[in-house]
């Protein structure tokens, strides 16, 4: 078994830690998308009394962005869906790690129904085009940033199923 250093300096760190950063990124961009556009759709239709045509798709790609990446963040981070108070109850330690196993367990089915009800829709997407008024944006475009947050968040779920192994065998 690899030591503690091992892990936490190897290639596997190295990749987790480049795609929290690049997860970080994607947040703040899209949030200062997000807030810039809407600033100024308000300026605009408000001070200076115009209607910018198409704006709200934008706004639309940016929130659908900003939505799916803080669940894949939140997943990163183990605090999507947490009930604190059972597990601030449990003690014995294999019974936490019972615990943990079968939180992970569930998310993996779940991110896995996730999975399979984006790629539906993304595929029905591709099969039957449609696009944004103004722009002409493909609608595949921010089911793909669905798609790809139901699979960020069921291989952050698989590696809870692993630690919280790892932990029962322990234990």
């Amino acid at each position: 078994m690899p030591e503690n250093s091992e892990i936490q300096n190897g290639p596997a760190a190295r990749i987790g830690g480049a795609i929290a950063r690049l997860l970080d990124f994607v947040a703040v961009v899209s949030s200062l998308v997000v807030a810039g556009l809407m600033v100024f759709l308000v300026i605009a239709r408000y001070v200076l009394g115009l209607s910018v045509v198409g704006l709200h798709e934008l706004i639309m790609l940016a929130a659908v962005a900003l939505y799916m990446t803080g669940a894949v963040i939140a997943s990163r981070k183990r605090d999507h869906l947490t009930v604190d108070w059972i597990a601030g109850n449990i003690t014995d330690p294999r019974r936490k790690a019972a615990h943990d196993l079968l939180i992970a367990t569930l998310t993996i089915i779940i991110t896995i129904f996730f999975i399979v009800w984006a790629y539906w829709m993304f595929s029905w997407g591709l099969k039957r085009p449609q696009t944004t008024p103004a722009y002409q944006i493909p609608l595949w475009v921010p089911q793909m940033a669905i798609g790809l947050a139901a699979v960020g968040c069921f291989c952050y779920a698989v590696r809870d199923f692993i630690v919280a192994l790892l932990k029962l065998r322990r234990s």
